[in-house]
């Protein structure tokens, strides 16, 4: 039997979107899900396209700053990872909330292109200001995503 999840992403208090997954694993610090591309049509940000028929395979860690999402076309080939600064997801209830503060990273399926995004959103939230201290933690896990990227073993070591 799959177990059924409800994926929310909130930012700034309130939810941007939320969407339906089925588990893939749960370790008990990381729980793995599987769903299809939510949003309406297409969003091509130049680097990559998420599309209808595309899956996402999201890896959310009760105690990392981050989430990890893998992006497959509907044909099964991997486009890359797109990576959430988050804070901890919260698991409950049949639904994981994770918190998004901006800073995002985008790495090719081939390693060779790591984006650092959305600092100047960032910036602009005003985080730093309002809780330095996770200001702070996104800055770290943005660093840690961004160094563990361009290791030799990327980011598919976070994910074994």
């Amino acid at each position: 039997m799959t177990t059924r999840w409800t994926v929310t992403l909130t930012k700034a208090g309130r939810t941007k979107i939320s969407y339906p997954a089925a588990q893939v694993s749960d370790d008990g610090d990381r729980i793995s899900v599987r769903a299809p591309w939510a949003a309406d049509g297409v969003k091509d940000f130049g680097f990559v396209r998420f599309e209808p028929g595309d899956v996402f395979v999201e890896h959310f860690w009760r105690t990392r700053w981050y989430a990890v999402k893998e992006v497959w076309s509907g044909a099964g080939v991997l486009k890359g990872w797109y990576c959430d600064v988050t804070r901890p997801a919260v698991v409950r209830e049949g639904e994981i909330v994770v918190d998004d503060l901006d800073l995002d990273l985008w790495v090719s399926a081939d390693g060779g292109s790591v984006l650092r995004l959305d600092e100047d959103e960032f910036a602009a939230s005003g985080l730093a200001t309002s809780d330095p201290e996770a200001a702070a933690q996104a800055v770290r896990a943005l660093d840690a995503l961004d160094d563990q990227a361009r290791s030799a073993p990327g980011l598919p070591a976070l994910l074994v």
